[in-house]
């Protein structure tokens, strides 16, 4: 069955050649057709071109008219933890009386707040409740996902969750990537025994998550009061040897060596990157072809109101930049990723091109996907979005809260 979208206004997002990132003065290359339409096949976009030459539709196509919406690839949030049971409102309170993330964390709140409630929780009421965050961010145009554990903090509790992603992957049309987190910060039975914890997540958390093939990589936090570089290491040194590759949490609350570890280990991002530093940046320009991908988390930094990374920077040194939503209930309850769009471009001064290839094509990347998700191009994945007619995509990131996503289709087949 073939879909045939006609009167695009806008083909935004086109490659012609596969790209595994955009690095540097590349990320300003966005490009555009005007006036397009484009054909869908089994779930992959086989042909686009302009309406001038607009093929004669064949008895078997469906045809969409598009109105002169503009059509986009799908976003590609590479950081989320959106499999979280209840919310946390109260802290958000607390932040505004002015206490800071780590006294939040201090106090018994945080992480092991949302720790204590995951566990009280059944495995089908976390589906549910992350369901409805599913269907929330397809429609704001967010196609392919990675959902961490984190909230479990022991070996059950973190395998409740990655069975509930595992089941997300296999029941929604969203590319789902799942990723073990159990080092998102020390279990409270084992506070005061962070050794013996680290000892848990090699010993037993992570044998278990490799048998039963429930996570693509681990993440660890690695940060100021959470993991420090040498336990990291450790942690992904035994990942390794599972085949799971590494993703790190680093540089947010301080310069804690997030960014060494993920080089020494050869992770597949560094995320949040608030406290970035000159040498990181360095550090990361001699890595070459094995970069971890520079994520930044711009709703984070909105959210507790600390400084955003430094994504200009990173630009201009000639590195990639991949943005995501940091989907969670303390930090960033949103996933709204045309958000983090606009954020970035009025935060770190990313122009829209800019920010529209971090949040598609180096998203994907920071996935291990760039080979069939985030862009416009013959054989890529069909996960693309129609919006309201607009001026240009510089509209995108300008009009931040308008919602201009009209029609959402993943693999090619429209979600309502």
């Amino acid at each position: 069955m073939q879909t045939l979208i006609k009167n695009i206004g806008m083909l935004a997002g086109i490659q012609e050649k596969p790209c595994p990132m955009l690095l540097g003065k590349e990320m300003a290359e966005y490009h555009v057709m005007k006036d397009a339409w484009l054909v869908i096949e089994d779930g992959r976009i086989s042909d686009y071109g302009h309406m001038p030459d607009y093929p004669i539709p064949a008895e078997m196509q469906m045809v969409i008219d598009a109105e002169g919406g503009a059509v986009f690839p799908s976003f590609c949030d590479s950081h989320t933890h959106l499999v979280y049971a209840g919310s946390r409102e109260g802290e958000f309170v607390d932040k505004i009386r002015g206490l800071s993330y780590a006294e939040i964390a201090q106090r018994g709140g945080g992480i092991l707040n949302s720790a204590d409630r995951l566990h009280e929780a059944t495995e089908e009421e976390l589906y549910k409740q992350a369901m409805r965050r599913i269907r929330e961010i397809i429609l704001k145009g967010t196609g392919a996902v990675e959902i961490k554990s984190g909230y479990g903090l022991n070996t059950e509790d973190e395998l409740k969750m990655l069975r509930v992603i595992r089941r997300i992957k296999q029941t929604t049309p969203i590319k789902v990537i799942p990723t073990f987190l159990g080092a998102h910060a020390v279990g409270r039975e084992y506070i005061g025994r962070q050794s013996e914890y680290v000892d848990m997540i090699v010993n037993e958390m992570l044998p278990r998550v490799a048998e039963e093939k429930l996570a693509f990589y681990v993440d660890v936090f690695c940060d100021k009061g959470f993991f420090t570089p040498e336990e990291t290491d450790r942690i992904l040194s035994a990942s390794a040897k599972y085949g799971l590759r590494g993703k790190i949490h680093g540089q947010e609350l301080a310069d804690s060596g997030g960014v060494e570890v993920a080089v020494k280990n050869h992770a597949l991002s560094v995320d949040h990157l608030e406290s970035m530093t000159e040498r990181d940046i360095e550090l990361l320009k001699s890595c070459g072809d094995d970069m971890p991908m520079p994520t930044a988390l711009p709703g984070t930094s909105f959210f507790l109101n600390m400084p955003f990374a430094p994504g200009r920077r990173i630009i201009d040194s000639g590195l990639p930049l991949a943005i995501a939503s940091d989907y969670n209930p303390g930090s960033t309850p949103s996933g709204d990723m045309k958000f983090a769009v606009s954020l970035v471009c009025i935060k770190m001064r990313l122009l829209p091109e800019e920010a529209l290839n971090a949040a598609t094509v180096n998203g994907a990347a920071a996935m291990g996907l760039s080979e069939n998700y985030g862009c416009i191009r013959k054989g890529s994945i069909a996960n693309i979005f129609i919006t309201d007619p607009i001026p240009s995509i510089d509209y995108l990131p300008y009009a931040y809260m308008s919602p201009i996503i009209r029609r959402v289709f993943l693999e090619g087949i429209e979600y309502r």
